[in-house]
């Protein structure tokens, strides 16, 4: 099944950042990273068609490992991604240290590095610039942008975004921003590929021509959520409509305690790994995972 869901705009944009790339969980196992479920996991879902994977996302609990663990987590990934392009996340506000971060991962096979605002210091959008500009020219790879204010505290203003679109290195979005206003516009210009960040809002950006989704709820029914956008691809709108409606309530429940706790209640009860995560995260509640385990297609292989 095709993995890949182009822009339909003249602009040119990074084909690389299109299609279905899942922002890995991290394992554990009595409080240690769990490497071969997490190979096992990235191997399977690389069968099942998607386009690539993040490691160490906030889906990845990566606020939660060190430098070492992280390193260790990369690693793993790239073993078992069959070939398929990997991304590392990444985070901070010492700009310094974020830079030595950089060319520290540099020695690694990736295909780009997903970059959020500055945490807690929300700097104006001079600062933001700044930012971005600094860790672009010293990275070897591409920045994707993790455009997320809801955990950041910075705000990117649609003008700082087609400012930074103009840098050589920086070539994609993960968009969380919460603004329609915002993807509709970055969609227009063209330069950069615009991947949809916020599971729910997947259908409405690939459906103005975003090139994908990193989406943490497609560790579950891959499948689907391929055929969503070849649906959408190919202008079948009512059969993606429908396919859509059948996800959405997987969707929302996935994010309905904080991510990845229900997503890792699922994929224990599925049999890929153990419910545990790091605190302060805590494992979803025993409501949520009865009324999880009621949806279709949530049981063991």
């Amino acid at each position: 099944m095709p993995s890949s869901f182009s822009q339909s705009t003249d602009a040119a944009v990074d084909t690389v950042f299109s299609g279905l790339w899942i922002p890995l969980v991290t394992p554990f196992r009595d409080g240690a990273i769990d490497h071969p479920t997490l190979a096992k996991m990235t191997g399977t879902l690389a069968q099942q068609g998607v386009s690539g994977f993040v490691a160490c996302g906030s889906t990845g609990e990566a606020a939660a490992l060190d430098k070492a663990e992280q390193l260790a987590v990369l690693e793993t990934v790239l073993g078992a991604a069959q070939g398929l392009p990997v991304v590392m996340g990444l985070s901070g506000y010492h700009l310094g240290q974020t830079v030595e971060w950089v060319q520290t991962l540099a020695r690694c096979p990736l295909a780009g590095l997903l970059v959020p605002a500055p945490h807690y210091i929300r700097p104006g959008q001079d600062g933001l610039l700044h930012w971005f500009r600094t860790l672009a020219d010293a990275s070897q790879v591409p920045l994707v942008i993790y455009d997320i204010p809801y955990r950041t505290g910075a705000t990117l203003a649609t003008e700082t975004l087609l400012a930074l679109a103009a840098h050589p290195r920086i070539r994609a979005i993960k968009d969380c921003g919460g603004s329609p206003a915002k993807t509709q516009a970055l969609i227009a210009d063209g330069r950069l590929a615009v991947l949809a960040g916020e599971d729910a809002q997947m259908f409405a950006t690939l459906a103005l021509g975003g090139t994908g989704a990193i989406a943490a709820s497609a560790h579950w029914r891959a499948p689907e959520f391929l055929e969503l956008m070849v649906l959408l691809r190919g202008g079948q709108l009512a059969e993606a409509r429908r396919a859509w409606q059948a996800l959405l309530p997987w969707v929302e429940m996935c994010f309905a305690e904080p991510n990845p706790a229900p997503l890792k209640a699922v994929l224990a009860q599925a049999g890929w790994m153990r419910n545990e995560l790091r605190a302060p995260m805590m494992p979803a509640s025993q409501a949520l995972i009865q009324r999880l385990g009621a949806l279709p297609g949530i049981s063991r292989p």
